[in-house]
């Protein structure tokens, strides 16, 4: 009658992969302090903790590597894929170093 299948699950309960919160690092402890953090803040660098990446792999069977700042096809394509970020997002690390992924940034030395 509206066009919508009566079957269709509510929304972030599909398991397509989207980023609609069916996301594995969602399920991880999202805190930048305290014993057993999984994230830096953005001061120390930002990025995944090494507990952080170890408890991601377990959850995945996923393979993430810590950052790669003495150069190397990693540290290329990561530099490359974060400033179509910065640009998409319109932000200048100049004026707001702060930010996550400015932070992100200087610790791979982009």
């Amino acid at each position: 009658m509206h066009g919508i299948p009566i079957t269709m699950k509510a929304r972030g309960t599909s398991g397509c992969g989207c980023g609609c919160g069916d996301s594995p690092a969602k399920k991880l402890k999202k805190t930048t302090k305290g014993k057993g953090r999984h994230f830096l803040s953005a001061k120390e660098g930002a990025g995944m903790t090494a507990a952080g990446r170890k408890a991601y792999n377990k959850e995945t069977g996923g393979n993430l590597k810590a950052p790669q700042p003495g150069g190397g096809k990693r540290r290329t394509s990561y530099c490359a894929r974060s400033k179509g970020q910065m640009k998409m997002h319109n932000i200048n690390c100049s004026k707001t170093p702060d930010k996550r992924i400015c932070a992100a940034r200087r610790r791979w030395k982009c």
